[in-house]
């Protein structure tokens, strides 16, 4: 039961871009919220239930049931994360189904039980819960997780923005109530009636049913259209900010991680290896290109930002995913590349040069005395390699799982 309950988690909660299963789950799920999402939408057109409304009807059944099974698997599987680990099983399923995504996906199911509970008079309610599983899209999107924290962290700023915009409107609400309620009583006659036009100026929407007649009005609602392009501007400007760096953080965390596992690095401090990680450049490769050939000069080493390239040894084939890296070796020693290496898919990599680590190291003695000093304890050693590819870079290769290929 425990190998297929791990199995079941990394499905589900611990995907990988190279595990192929999950990647294939994940894309389902996906298609499935798109499907209901549209189904939704169609069952709220009269002229199509007559015809499909039956048909409709079973999908959105036998689609909830998935969802509810995937909520169920979800919970099963909670006790097995990390964080909540120590919890214990009862106490980890309390906490996951408390998290936000959690809930998301509760209300995700909920229509398929409240459909046995409402009228039928109560289909509006159920399509707006059914419209929620759009939400779900965030859990497989690394941008929308991104743009969702961004606002979180960016939560006060938005506040103090909508604070101020309130206030832009309650000061244009009152000047035209002022300015105008004598001229235009029925639109203008109070500050509430005179917050509907503030608040569409103020937005730039400008619907025109309610506009200034006065000379002073109009001078007014000039300074209020202008303002409100400015505070159009606050509240983007601060959530595209906080995106940005989001997303900066977010690489530099997976770049800063991939780096720290090179053996020749792994003695360095944090804002050490952070410099190593300036020096990154990155490089797109095609599915089937070659990336590198036995007997080449070997002048930089590689990380697998995504993708997964084949390492064509003399006595065996091996395949490297997401995380992995290969040709550390060629960073200090002059040597040739002791294997041939192509892309499988499309490939994203980080190059590090030679060159300019070496900049690096002339710079900053304490790093290339570190590094040095690693390489000549591993070569001490006398650690088994084939020109550039190191006995770590096998090893990392098994250790993710990636299934090798027969050799050619």
């Amino acid at each position: 039961m425990t190998p297929l309950k791990n199995r079941l988690y990394r499905l589900l909660e611990d995907s990988r871009g190279n595990d192929h299963a999950s990647r294939l789950l994940d894309r389902l799920l996906i298609a499935l919220v798109l499907v209901t999402v549209v189904i939704s939408i169609l069952q709220t057109v009269p002229d199509v239930l007559p015809d499909w409304g039956r048909l409709l009807a079973d999908l959105q059944l036998g689609f909830g049931l998935v969802f509810l099974l995937e909520y169920l698997c979800r919970l099963y599987v909670a006790d097995l994360h990390p964080p909540l680990r120590r919890y214990g099983a009862f106490r980890a399923r309390l906490h996951y189904a408390l998290q936000p995504m959690a809930i998301i996906d509760l209300l995700a199911v909920l229509p398929l039980v409240l459909v046995l509970v409402l009228p039928v008079s109560s289909l509006p309610v159920l399509t707006v819960f059914r419209l929620l599983r759009f939400l779900k899209l965030v859990r497989y999107s690394p941008a929308l997780r991104s743009l969702t924290s961004a606002v979180v962290q960016e939560r006060q700023a938005l506040a103090a923005s909508m604070f101020i915009v309130c206030g832009v409107i309650l000061v244009a609400s009152t000047l035209m109530y002022l300015v105008e309620h004598q001229a235009q009583p029925d639109v203008f006659g109070s500050v509430p009636l005179a917050a509907w036009w503030a608040v569409t100026t103020a937005t730039t929407t400008g619907y025109g049913d309610v506009v200034p007649v006065t000379t002073l009005g109009k001078i007014i609602a000039g300074l209020v259209m202008l303002t409100g392009y400015a505070l159009l501007a606050l509240p983007v400007g601060i959530i595209a900010s906080a995106f940005a760096q989001e997303v900066h953080s977010r690489d530099f965390v997976v770049t800063w991680s991939m780096v720290s596992r090179v053996p020749l690095f792994e003695d360095l401090k944090a804002t050490e290896v952070a410099e190593v990680t300036k020096l990154l450049r990155s490089h797109v490769v095609k599915a089937g290109d070659t990336i590198a050939e036995r007997g080449d000069d070997a002048r930089c080493m590689y990380f697998v930002a995504s993708g997964e390239v084949e390492v064509e040894l003399p006595d065996e084939t091996v395949r490297l995913g997401e995380g992995a890296f290969f040709g550390e070796l060629a960073l200090l020693r002059q040597r040739r590349r002791g294997a041939n290496v192509k892309a499988i898919t499309r490939t994203q990599l980080l190059v590090l040069d030679a060159g300019a680590l070496q900049h690096l190291m002339d710079r900053n003695p304490q790093i290339a005395r570190r590094i040095l000093h690693e390489a000549e304890i591993r070569e001490a050693r006398g650690r088994q390699n084939v020109g550039d590819i190191a006995e770590e870079e096998l090893i990392q290769a098994e250790a993710l799982e990636v299934p090798a290929s027969p050799e050619n």
